[in-house]
């Protein structure tokens, strides 16, 4: 066991976290109208273009989906076989898949992370242990903090609440003979060039990665994610996986979001969220200097579209973002933090300058 991490290799029940809460509950019913902080969604999607062709795939929904050209489109996006591709309802579905469809003894969720793969592997039965990263480490990771005779090893990169991006190496260097590797990569897209990625990896034993086309096409009411994984692997999945699980929308969605035209518009958005962080970081840490009254700490480098963020009282300051207009992720669902974390998500700038007003306004009213 590393310095930079400790195990909790029991982990009977979920330890009072609430791993079924989501930013979407931030911003439901009355309270959609808050400006929105606490979904990494990217804001000002779907694109009218993709909009479009979603609405033209209406026209053929009396016929069953047929899911080929979008496996081999997703296929040739990462220059893999199409029998190493499984398109799902979104990459909670393949959480799912994945609890049901292995058979693994020892599972081991590397937290801080999404909590829904700790949560689907609960639901299927497993006992799940926890390696928990530390904040004085950054939350990074070193392969030895993970127990040798976990079967089945679940991280996210980059990482989500954290946005640390874990070195591609590091994180291969999980792999083992008889060990599946799943690596949440639902945030890859919006790194630029998508440095660290696996996904086009085939000489890592037991490598799984999901991904997720709705962070940055705005696609989280259509549902839809794909599994990258041997064929062996895709062939158990498909096996637990309902008929026809992705609508023909979702289908004609992951089709377009992979032409070159739709990886050139991504691969611009994720330089623009980049540079978008970068100022929200620098005005965070402006009202660091100037907010006598809280310590505010931003977890860094960040590498995904949002920040956590790290302030006394936190939960009070989020009640009165919320009475300024404004809703931010609460930190403490995550196993590994607590009461006095939020998370933040990456907006243009002329928000995060509003949002700035209003976070310092939120300090002065709870602390006085």
């Amino acid at each position: 066991m590393s310095a930079g991490a400790s195990a909790d290799p029991l982990a009977d029940g979920s330890a009072g976290f609430d791993l079924r809460h989501h930013g979407d509950a931030e911003v439901r019913g009355a309270d959609a109208a808050l400006t929105d902080l606490a979904v990494n969604v990217r804001a000002g999607t779907p694109p009218d273009w993709l909009k479009a062709h979603i609405a033209a795939s209406l026209d053929g929904l009396a016929a069953y989906p047929d899911g080929r050209a979008a496996r081999e489109a997703v296929a040739g996006r990462h220059g893999l076989p199409v029998g190493r591709v499984l398109l799902t309802a979104g990459a909670a579905e393949a959480f799912v898949l994945l609890a049901r469809a292995l058979p693994a003894r020892r599972p081991v969720v590397v937290h801080p992370q999404f909590t829904e793969p700790e949560a689907a592997l609960r639901d299927a039965g497993h006992t799940v242990g926890r390696v928990v990263l530390e904040e004085r480490d950054g939350f990074r990771l070193t392969p030895a903090a993970v127990p040798e005779d976990a079967d089945l090893v679940v991280i996210g990169n980059p990482t989500n609440p954290t946005s640390v991006l874990h070195p591609a190496a590091v994180v291969a260097g999980l792999a083992r003979p008889g060990r599946t590797l799943m690596v949440d990569e639902a945030f890859m897209d919006a790194v630029p060039g998508e440095s660290e990625s696996l996904a086009a990896r085939t000489d890592v034993p037991g490598l799984v990665v999901l991904r997720s086309l709705t962070k940055t096409w705005g696609l989280a009411g259509l549902r839809i994610g794909y599994v990258l994984a041997d064929p062996d692997t895709v062939t158990a999945l498909e096996r637990v996986q309902p008929l026809w699980p992705v609508s023909s929308p979702a289908l004609a969605a992951a089709e377009a979001c992979c032409t070159p035209s739709a990886l050139a518009e991504a691969a611009r958005a994720a330089h623009r969220t980049a540079a978008d962080r970068a100022h929200l970081a620098d005005r965070l840490a402006e009202l660091a200097e100037l907010a006598e009254s809280a310590e505010v700490r931003v977890c860094g480098p960040a590498a995904g579209p949002f920040l956590l963020i790290r302030v006394a009282g936190a939960a009070a300051i989020r009640t009165r973002l919320r009475e300024l207009g404004f809703a931010v992720r609460r930190g403490d669902t995550f196993p590994g933090l607590g009461p006095e974390w939020l998370r933040l998500a990456v907006r243009d700038r002329a928000t995060t300058d509003r949002f700035v007003i209003a976070m310092t306004k939120a300090i002065a009213d709870t602390a006085a």
